[in-house]
């Protein structure tokens, strides 16, 4: 990973060097051509400043053209027809007419020209400026392109050596950003869980704590499933030893009266049974948590769902010695039909295996504009406060020895909070010990479908 940062970071930066090069190449070349503009346009002006009122062209240019003159530049003077009359560098009797020449018809026509191109005279590339004089003549001045080629090729290599320079600064650069970049993951990394203060840029922060909270998120998943595997073998170690300790004795013919083996037996029903709903339980928290499980969604009428469930529990409620009733009003909330059944099986179990003699158990639910409210009220044996937030945990029990008598895993409450997860839908408890406990379970309800009930 440090190694593609880097090759990254150093692509870059040349990249950003040879585009600037270019571009300063670009610009140095624009500059000297103007400059070469300006200069003939110079020599131009002073050369038609020698020609006025003279008829001796060569006499009167010697001192732009003689052996002090500019030995770079060449003049040339043509008439309005296109013949030449004078040239500095060859005899003019020798040459062509100039009038196609596409800066000595633009002086014809604009008063001033300028071209670059490769004079077939001279067999070199050229700069070509011409200017129209008073008497209808053109004169134009030539400068030869290699002088600023060789200006350029003098500043070339200083550039080379800077791109050179930089370069390698880039690559020293690069490094300590890759290394800044990639020290305080690899810190988190080698810290074996310790995710305090880790030094980086400012803008790797955001990074580097969503990096952190993954991590600690990773640790707590870990601590949890390692807490829940050890929960889960303590869980079965119980049934399974009462199974094989009862087992054990009515095979080696310990049991004598056929009352006792009957009692034996029951015995081993009952632990078979606890044992077989605490894999179900186990089983069911298994598929809630895998968040690829998507349950099928539909319109579920929640008062008739809080019928059906207390119906079915009236038995064990009546064995129990609780009254168990169920009052409000139809609202329909979008759900798992399966999964809203799971909720108040649980809650509608613990409030009856949790209660008192001669208790009651009150299922209400309520329809509060956007929200269907679905509350399970008991007189029951409360929760004291100190264990109020730790009671939706898995296999936590208040009263741990009241729990397993009356057959509870400790799971159903687990079971509870993951699936009200997964319908949108948020609980709150509110419990006194001695007194009763009341919890109470908020959904989003379909505006549509109570409006269709109520009209």
């Amino acid at each position: 990973m440090k190694r593609k940062i880097y090759n990254r970071l150093f692509a870059t930066a040349t990249l950003a060097i040879v585009v600037t090069l270019l571009l300063t190449v670009a610009v140095y070349y624009n500059l000297l051509k103007k400059q070469v503009l300006e200069d003939s346009r110079h020599y131009a002006q002073m050369a038609a400043g020698l020609l006025e009122g003279t008829e001796d062209i060569e006499k009167s240019l010697a001192p732009l053209t003689g052996e002090n003159g500019a030995q770079d530049i060449r003049i040339t003077v043509i008439d309005h027809e296109g013949d030449v009359l004078y040239d500095s560098k060859v005899r003019a009797d020798g040459l062509s007419n100039h009038k196609s020449r596409p800066e000595v018809q633009e002086a014809l026509t604009d008063g001033s020209g300028f071209e670059i191109r490769r004079s077939a005279t001279l067999d070199e590339n050229t700069y070509y400026y011409a200017m129209l004089l008073k008497d209808g003549t053109v004169l134009r001045v030539a400068r030869e392109a290699d002088s600023i080629y060789k200006v350029m090729e003098y500043a070339v290599p200083y550039l080379l050596l800077i791109v050179a320079a930089l370069l390698v600064v880039c690559g020293i650069v690069s490094y300590y950003l890759a290394e800044g970049i990639i020290r305080p993951i690899r810190q988190i990394a080698e810290s074996g869980g310790e995710t305090g203060e880790v030094s980086s840029y400012e803008e790797m922060k955001p990074f580097i704590e969503a990096i952190q909270r993954q991590q600690d998120d990773v640790l707590e998943n870990a601590r949890l499933r390692q807490e829940f595997t050890a929960n889960v073998s303590h869980e079965l170690k119980t049934p399974l030893t009462a199974i094989s300790g009862y087992a054990e004795l009515v095979e080696n013919g310990m049991v004598a009266e056929e009352g006792e083996v009957r009692r034996f037996c029951g015995e081993i029903h009952k632990n078979a049974g606890r044992l077989l709903v605490l894999i179900n339980d186990v089983i069911r928290l298994s598929e809630l948590d895998d968040s690829e499980n998507q349950e099928t969604m539909e319109p579920v009428n929640l008062y008739e769902c809080a019928k059906n469930c207390v119906d079915m529990l009236q038995l064990n409620a009546e064995k129990h010695g609780v009254t168990l009733t169920v009052s409000g009003v139809n609202v329909v909330i979008s759900a798992n039909h399966q999964m809203v059944d799971e909720v108040l099986y649980n809650l509608c179990d613990n409030a009856i295996r949790y209660n008192k003699e001669k208790g009651s158990v009150s299922v209400i639910v309520e329809d509060r504009l956007d929200l269907a409210v679905l509350t399970v009220k008991d007189t029951g044996i409360g929760i004291p406060r100190e264990h109020q937030e730790r009671i939706f945990e898995r296999f936590y029990r208040v009263d741990k020895s009241r729990s397993k008598s009356t057959g509870g895993t400790g799971l159903g409450l687990a079971i509870v909070k993951h699936i009200l997860l997964k319908l949108n839908a948020e609980i709150a408890l509110k419990s006194e010990p001695g007194e009763g406990t009341e919890i109470t379970v908020t959904f989003p309800a379909i505006r549509e479908a109570r409006f269709r009930q109520t009209s």
